[in-house]
């Protein structure tokens, strides 16, 4: 299977940016995903993963990515600054750090100028659906803001939240077909709102259907794991994914 693996920091939400890179790599991964909020060290909780961080600041979160080997490929869910005169600036922020791709759940009427400062800079915008009822969790309203913008504009479908909400992965995978840049993947216990997380190919998700899918689009996207358990320690959860995939590209080469 074609794709890019990678931890979503939330997963490492009660440490810092700093621990998450270093779990990060201990995992064997080579991208995260930031999110905006995260405390960037244990030794300075004042500051914050964002935007408007200082570029010095911004230089020492390089530096530390590049020593651990990590690669900061996409960030979100993120919102756009409430100033609009700071817009560009979030996007400028999005090109000096790498980031590939923005996760976020924009205001519809926002998407064309959105569309003009992704294709500016060069940064794709991929629109994240959260549970029912939240504006995006029903792919067909993702499918319908997409249309007529550029490929910067895209999908990150969270396939947990679907099955949160009703939709079956698979399906709605097929519905967004042209339109997939990254996902969050999440494998739960039962296919009901309050399911429970658990370990990819543990659980009613369909992850190996998920993944043949993506194969079928041919696609090379960013899968985010984002494991929202187990929050003190996940890695032995987070390895049990890691290895899932491992397992079903070692299935495809055969």
């Amino acid at each position: 299977m074609g794709c890019r693996l990678a931890i979503q920091a939330f997963s490492f939400r009660l440490f810092s940016l700093y621990e998450a890179i270093e779990k990060t790599a201990t995992l064997g991964l080579k991208y995260i995903e930031a999110y905006p909020g995260q405390i960037l060290s244990g030794d300075r909780p004042d500051l914050k993963f964002d935007y408007d961080l200082p570029d010095d600041v911004l230089a020492e979160v390089k530096a530390k990515l590049s020593s651990s080997g990590v690669t900061l490929i996409n960030f979100g869910v993120a919102w756009l600054p409430k100033d609009e005169a700071r817009w560009r600036d979030f996007f400028a922020f999005a090109k000096k750090m790498g980031i590939e791709t923005i996760a976020m759940e924009p205001a519809e009427e926002t998407i064309e100028q959105i569309d003009a400062l992704c294709q500016e800079f060069d940064v794709r915008v991929a629109i994240h659906n959260h549970p029912k009822p939240s504006h995006y969790w029903n792919p067909e309203t993702v499918l319908r803001l997409c249309e007529g913008r550029s490929r910067h504009i895209g999908a990150c479908p969270d396939t947990g939240h679907w099955i949160r909400s009703g939709i079956d992965p698979v399906e709605g995978l097929r519905m967004l077909e042209g339109r997939i840049i990254s996902l969050h993947v999440k494998d739960l216990d039962e296919l009901k709102p309050d399911a429970n997380l658990v370990p990819w190919g543990l659980g009613k998700g369909n992850i190996a259907g998920q993944f043949a899918e993506l194969e079928r689009q041919g696609l090379n996207p960013v899968i985010a794991i984002e494991y929202e358990d187990k929050w003190e320690d996940s890695m032995k959860e987070i390895s049990q994914c890691i290895d899932f995939c491992n397992r079903i590209n070692d299935q495809e080469k055969k």
